[in-house]
């Protein structure tokens, strides 16, 4: 099993909207890195859900991957603002996955908190000027997080 951490802004989807469907494709991914990220994913990787652009910033809950490989129907849908003329049905462009609910934290883990814990080579949201919205955690990482979830 492999660990993740993806960010969404609340405004546009929170861990609350997750709990509410159960389940929800992860779409709207642009950039090349992000989407290479979601064709690594396997089902039943845990991914931390992260609210970005908001205060706090943190990771606020966990998810399963549920189905991976799944072509991001956002990129043929002309009034998407993530429609791509350049891809088609045969090569889609863009991959995502499908991701469950798992839980939401007691307390979420800020920012803050994760930079007094690790350094920005253990933990890629910590790196100055990222951007990434779906990026890998390292097992021995994702281990500590979740035992911080209930200090």
């Amino acid at each position: 099993m492999n660990y993740w951490l993806m960010k969404s802004e609340p405004e546009v989807y929170s861990i609350t909207d997750l709990q509410q469907q159960s389940e929800t494709i992860w779409d709207g991914v642009r950039n090349y890195q992000a989407r290479n990220f979601l064709r690594q994913m396997n089902e039943g990787d845990l991914a931390f859900f992260y609210h970005s652009n908001t205060n706090p910033l943190g990771i606020v809950g966990l998810m399963r991957v549920v189905k991976k490989d799944i072509a991001d129907p956002t990129q043929f849908e002309p009034k998407s603002k993530y429609y791509d003329p350049k891809s088609n049905s045969e090569s889609p462009r863009w991959q995502t996955v499908v991701v469950e609910f798992v839980e939401v934290f007691p307390n979420p883990i800020l920012l803050s908190t994760l930079k007094d814990e690790f350094s920005a080579e253990e933990l890629i949201v910590l790196r100055q000027g990222n951007r990434l919205s779906v990026m890998p955690i390292a097992e021995a990482v994702a281990l500590k997080i979740l035992a911080m979830k209930t200090s």
